[in-house]
């Protein structure tokens, strides 16, 4: 929501792509479709994608337990194997045809869960990538993959959000959602969004 608000306000056409692959908090699918709305993106694409038929993470298998002791030593568990690089594959796919050259992402490097497709490094690698992979940087354009939350606190995305009047409340952040539908409140997500808000000395609106 946050890379969306800042890419509308520095003057781009929004266009947002949600990836449906079956993970096991579906109801942010629901969020997508609110922020997507609320942001004022000309086109919303969800796009049905199974990843549970390669398993390997908490998020696509339930036979994986959510931790909810917070995160120790490691990649944990929740890591879907490849998952930006999977994202940002369709959303190039996408940006070619549509005859767009920047792509945003809201991933996090600093206040985050330690995934290896969250660091800048590999957002770099991904640009070298498109400019290889595409009829369009065989050609001289250029791709480049915004990440402008990379480097941010999640107490400095709240107060982003804040900024730019987007109300947080209407995004989803837990990874293991309870049966009623509320966030648990003890995922490694949950805590980073309550850590956040917090921080910033902001009320989640989510949970007001």
């Amino acid at each position: 929501m946050v890379a969306a608000g800042m890419a509308r306000a520095a003057g781009y056409r929004v266009f947002a792509l949600t990836i449906d692959y079956n993970q096991r908090h579906r109801i942010e699918l629901e969020a997508a479709a609110r922020v997507a709305a609320m942001i004022g993106a000309e086109r919303h694409v969800v796009l049905p994608l199974d990843l549970t038929r390669f398993g390997g993470s908490a998020l696509t298998d339930a036979s994986i337990d959510v931790p909810g002791e917070g995160v120790g030593e490691g990649i944990p568990v929740t890591y879907v194997p490849a998952r930006n690089t999977i994202f940002l594959s369709v959303a190039l796919g996408w940006a070619e045809a549509a005859g767009a050259h920047d792509l945003v992402i809201g991933i996090n490097a600093l206040d985050y869960s330690g995934y290896p497709d969250c660091r800048p490094e590999f957002i770099a690698a991904f640009e070298a990538m498109a400019e290889k992979a595409t009829r369009d940087g065989v050609e001289g354009a250029r791709f480049r993959v915004h990440a402008p939350l990379a480097m941010m606190s999640k107490a400095d995305i709240a107060r982003a959000a804040a900024d730019l009047g987007l109300d947080a409340g209407q995004t989803w952040s837990c990874y293991d959602p309870t049966p009623a539908g509320e966030p648990c409140g003890v995922c490694d997500s949950c805590r980073l969004r309550a850590k956040g808000f917090a921080e910033a000395g902001l009320t989640d609106p989510a949970l007001a």
